[in-house]
């Protein structure tokens, strides 16, 4: 199986949906851009968010089976996805990519 890199590539927040549906919350995320794991035999790294990976996992695993070309030329490298975490207030988006290691 294809080790895949997954790396953290933006943040992006909606102040105006936090305040108008969202209940106060402490803690939210713990990603950081530019933060990278990688995923061997399709399984999640340690330390990656479990709702990311919920939201990557298919995506993830496909990949690491050799499968891409998502979507029929969707992404200029066929062995890659950017797929976003399901946070409908402060979704990160990811960057997936099989690596030769």
């Amino acid at each position: 199986m294809n080790k895949v890199s997954i790396t953290a590539i933006r943040q992006t927040v909606y102040p105006d949906l936090m305040s108008r549906y969202e209940n106060p919350i402490e803690h939210t995320c713990d990603v950081i851009e530019g933060q990278q794991w990688i995923a061997v035999d399709g399984q999640c790294p340690a330390g990656l968010c479990p709702s990311a990976w919920d939201s990557m996992k298919s995506f993830v695993q496909a990949l690491a089976a050799g499968q891409g070309n998502f979507y029929d030329g969707w992404m200029k490298n066929p062995m890659s996805a950017m797929i976003s975490c399901n946070d409908g207030f402060r979704p990160f988006s990811f960057y997936l990519e099989v690596i030769d290691d």
